[in-house]
Parts: structure tokens; sequence; C-alpha cells
């Protein structure tokens, strides 16, 4: 049975074909490079959430992100004071160490070709996720909740209108 060469044995040589070429030193060999990840990064979901909800609003033709109880429950959220509005409503996001999934629920405004807005809509999560994460898109799956009428007020805009100006809204 032949020699297997030993770890040292596989050094020796590298340091020997090493120093072999001009200008070469030994030490060039034996100096580990250093790797390009020293760490671990690790994105949160609702960063991804943002990302894709920025992304999704940047096309024209949606006119909200989320459900209708979504919109509402946020709606009265955005009311609390010292409360941000959130940028991920109605965006769910799966996030692994290499890949992401996202789901986002659409209201579109009357008239908006759906398909053609629905693909404009991947591109745009895909190409801003990607970019911005390094993760890999593997699929944005889009329901369209809803269509906005032109003369349908919004769920803010009936709040507005069920109480008067400086009135605050009874709660029960």
């Amino acid at each position: 049975m032949p020699d297997t060469p030993t770890p040292a044995d596989l050094q020796k040589n590298v340091e020997h074909k090493t120093a072999a070429q001009p200008g070469a030193t030994a030490t060039a060999a034996t100096t580990p490079k250093p790797s390009p990840e020293r760490g671990r990064t690790v994105l949160a979901v609702g960063v991804v959430e943002k990302i894709a909800g920025m992304a999704a609003r940047e096309i024209s033709g949606i006119h909200a992100l989320g459900s209708g109880l979504t919109r509402t429950f946020g709606a009265m959220r955005d009311r609390v004071p010292g409360s941000k509005s959130s940028i991920g409503r109605g965006i769910k996001a799966e996030v692994g160490e290499k890949q992401t999934a996202i789901d986002i629920a659409l209201v579109v405004e009357y008239g908006v070709v759906i398909p053609k807005l629905a693909a404009a809509v991947r591109e745009n999560i895909i190409a801003a996720v990607e970019r911005m994460t390094g993760l890999e898109v593997v699929e944005v799956n889009i329901a369209v909740n809803d269509v906005h009428l032109p003369d349908e007020p919004d769920v803010e805009e009936e709040e507005e209108e069920t109480t008067g100006p400086g009135q605050r809204r009874r709660l029960q």
C-alpha cells in the first residue's frame, strides 16, 4: 500500500513549489488568507417586510397594502400617540439563512391591469430585497384582496368622518 502523505508533507510541497517561483517566499504559502466571512449576519423578519413594503409602494396602481381588517387595525394603531405607521403592513416574510419567501396582500386602484401590476410589484420586491439583504428571494406571492373605487372612501377617511373636527372618537 502506498504511503499516504500527511498534512505536513503537503505543506512542505506547497512551500517548495512557492519558493521555486521567482520572487516568492516560503512565508507566503504558510500565511492563512483572511476569510471573506468572519461572522454571521442575521436579518429580522421585519427588515425584509419593510424593504418589501417600500418596494411595493413604489409601483403606481396600488391603493393600500393588507386586507381590510389589517388596514383597520393599522389605522387604529397609527392613531395611538407615539406609535409609528407600519411599512410592512400586509406583508409576511419567511427568512432563512440564505433565502426568503414573501407574501403580500394588496388593494389595487380601479382600472389597473392586475397581472401587469402584480408582475411589476414582484420584480421590484425581488430586486430591492436581493440588493439590500443579499438573500435569494425564492417566491413573492401576491393576493389582491380588493379594488378601490374612485368614489369609495378610505378606512382612515371613514374614521375621520364619524368624528367631528376637534372631537375624539368614543371607544366602547
